[in-house]
């Protein structure tokens, strides 16, 4: 309510789109969140006939490993709108440390991503866009979306701004850019976040040669405070020296200051291939021959020809950098149990990543026999990193250097043609360098077929992964933690999963098991001063047997008249919850009534509630960056408290926009709104956002 920004833009808004501009806004996923776009020719606006913006786009993804288009299809997402500045997500799933842009760790074992080469990013997943997650965007008319989200004040409130433009220089070539920043203040004290992404983007596509490219520069800071000193500040406050429940969050004591973590990434990926083939008749049968048919067709003529690819020759580049460093000016004693570099160094990690990867294939579709994509591919990787040392008897630091080489050889079998049955394999192996013996073998496959007049998907998953824990598993040194073991046992995971997406009873399943040998993990030691306070004291493991996880999710939508009712209800047990502890339960509900305002304006009204069974959930370590399991001389407990909000969501042709009040429920309950051990959920606050869509 105290941003004027917000409330220019709405108003701006609200009278342009009032004047006449026209079409029907769709949403489409874009890294980790959604970014709304048209999807869909706009009607005819009799009042600006002769200055109508052509609006239709078409967009797809890429596969990271050689660059395949994959189609990508745009969701209609006024709905959850409210909740897409979340990074607790979109249904709440995740671990986070109360304040928004905080690190954070899915409770759903099944959707946590794949440790990266610089692990420090992992937490930052939902800012991080890959370039398989970006949407690549062909356009008639240059397209522009804004995005704004705050709440709060000035002095605790939270904003995000992210701008999105894309435009074409022809039918093949285009170009654009993207622009995220996040700053969140902190409702607590020594919380706040600033995150700020930019990046740039293009791609060629033609019949015999392809291209796409996406270059990103990321910049993120985080203050550390190490928690709240006593959680019966939130559950119990009126047991505390504050004698009452009357003080704000910032008023809670915490126990770290002046203590920051950076993250400073630079990437660019460039992927491009070169297709052989032929050109014939539209719908004309392929022979066995067919490959002698004309050549020399011009890419550009308007006739009745299509291009058939036989083989395609690929390179993909992967080029990453990326620095971390932990800053502490706060030299409590009853923190941390070690000290192992002078107290004014300044843990300081490096990490250049360079992948090339070159692959040919033969084309599914050219002839009879060629009934699948197969394609050949091999790849060398290399790792630098940089970490503090010391010299042996001296004392003294220096920044240590790790290279690390691996070639790598896969192959893939691959076949989309068909519009009811979809299959993958795909397996590689590191034949030298220092992952030797590591390999993966993946398949997936779906099946598509009407049931009841309506569209559903069987779809099943494998894998059997063969790796050795990242680099930063096997050494780390810092101030206050320090490893090495570079003979750690590679991770061996088997996964079987099973998904169904039924449209006519609006009914999604999926179930799996997976079996881990050698998990490998952060585990706390057991360290504390003479009064029995904890000290944060880090060292990695792996477990010595065999660990299985069955999960199984059911989301369910239920339709009458207006009223709506969505849940999500998942299932997941961990045959060792001491070394990998998961809730059995984690459930998202929203209710709300769908209907229009004078024909023209889609308003949804609704309140949705997050919940999840109590568990020892992993704590966080500043120092580290990451989640770690909990000190064992403080286990606590976190969980089985409802997090529920109220929302009003609204649609006005090419405008989105809402009002949420975010945990609504604050102060009622056991009042254990706690998102990761000792650190409380923020309270209760006001949320406002706006979507804009625009063309020129």
């Amino acid at each position: 309510m105290k941003n004027k920004f917000f409330f220019n833009i709405l108003v701006a808004a609200m009278s342009l789109f009032m004047c006449g501009q026209h079409t029907l806004a769709q949403s489409q996923g874009f890294g980790s969140g959604e970014i709304f776009n048209p999807f869909h020719k706009a009607p005819k606006d009799s009042s600006a006939a002769n200055l109508k913006v052509p609006t239709e786009i078409h967009q797809w993804h890429i596969d990271e490993s050689l660059g395949n288009v994959i189609p990508a299809v745009a969701d209609t997402m006024q709905y959850m709108y409210q909740n897409w500045a979340q990074t607790e997500g979109v249904n709440g799933e995740y671990n986070i440390l109360g304040n928004m842009g905080s690190p954070r760790l899915s409770r759903i074992f099944f959707n946590r991503p794949t440790t990266t080469t610089f692990d420090f990013l992992a937490p930052y997943d939902y800012f991080i866009t890959r370039p398989g997650e970006l949407f690549f965007t062909d356009t008639k008319s240059p397209y522009t979306n804004l995005t704004y989200h705050t709440s709060g004040n000035k002095v605790d409130g939270d904003d995000r701004f992210r701008a999105f433009f894309t435009r074409n220089a022809g039918k093949k070539f285009g170009i654009g850019g993207m622009f995220d920043y996040l700053y969140g203040r902190g409702r607590y004290d020594n919380q706040s976040s600033a995150l700020m992404n930019f990046s740039i983007f293009s791609y060629y596509r033609s019949d015999r040669y392809n291209y796409h490219l996406l270059a990103s520069r990321y910049h993120m800071k985080l203050a550390e405070n190490g928690g709240i000193v006593n959680d019966d500040y939130i559950k119990r406050p009126e047991e505390t020296d504050g004698s009452n429940s009357n003080f704000s969050s910032a008023d809670i004591p915490v126990r770290l200051e002046r203590t920051w973590n950076r993250n400073e990434v630079y990437t660019a990926y460039f992927t491009h291939n070169y297709n052989f083939g032929f050109y014939r008749q539209k719908n004309a049968v392929a022979l066995p021959d067919s490959v002698g048919v004309e050549e020399t067709a011009p890419e550009n003529e308007e006739d009745d020809r299509e291009f058939v690819r036989v083989a395609r020759l690929a390179h993909t580049l992967d080029f990453s950098t990326g620095k971390r460093e932990f800053r502490s000016y706060d030299k409590s004693i009853d923190f941390y149990a070690d000290n192992f570099l002078p107290y004014d160094s300044i843990d300081a990690y490096r990490n250049i990543s360079i992948e090339n990867r070159v692959g040919l294939s033969l084309c599914e579709g050219f002839s009879k026999w060629a009934f699948a994509d197969v394609t050949a591919y091999a790849s060398y990787r290399y790792n630098r990193y940089t970490m503090p040392d010391t010299i042996l008897d001296s004392g003294k630091e220096y920044a240590r250097k790790y290279n690390e080489h691996t070639i790598t050889v896969g192959g893939i079998v691959e076949s989309n043609l068909s519009n009811s049955i979809k299959y993958k394999l795909q397996g590689e192996t590191a034949v030298t360098g220092d992952d030797l013996g590591a390999f993966s073998l993946e398949g997936e496959g779906s099946f598509k077929f009407n049931l009841g007049g309506k569209p559903a998907q069987l779809q099943a998953k494998a894998f059997v992964k063969n790796n050795r824990p990242s680099f930063y598993y096997r050494h780390f040194h810092s101030e206050h933690y320090w490893w090495d073991d570079s003979e750690l046992d590679k991770e061996f995971k088997t996964r079987v999963e099973f998904n169904a997406n039924i449209e006519k009873s609006n009914t999604r399943l999926s179930a799996g098991i997976e079996n881990i040998k050698n998990y490998t993990y952060f585990a706390a030691l057991p360290a504390g001063t003479p009064d029995g306070k904890p000290l944060s004291s880090l060292t990695v493991n792996q477990a010595d047997e065999n660990i299985q996880v069955l999960s199984v999710s059911l989301a369910q939508g239920v339709k009458w008249g207006i009223l709506n009712i969505d849940t999500e209800f998942t299932y997941q047990r961990s045959s060792n919850q001491d070394v990998l502890p998961l809730p059995d339960f984690n459930i998202y509900a929203n209710l709300y009534i769908k209907f229009k305002i004078a024909k023209v304006l889609n308003t949804e009204l609704g309140a949705d509630v997050r919940y999840f069974t109590s568990y020892y959930a992993p704590d966080y370590s500043p120092a580290l960056g990451q989640f770690c399991l909990q000190n064992p001389t403080d286990m606590v407990e976190i969980g089985n408290y409802p997090l529920a909000s109220v929302y009003a969501n609204f649609l006005l042709k090419e405008t989105r926009f809402y009002v949420k009040y975010q945990h609504v429920n604050e102060g009622s309950g056991s009042r254990n709104y706690f998102l990761a051990p000792h650190y409380p959920l923020n309270p209760a606050v006001l949320w406002l956002g706006l979507s804009w869509n625009f063309y020129n």
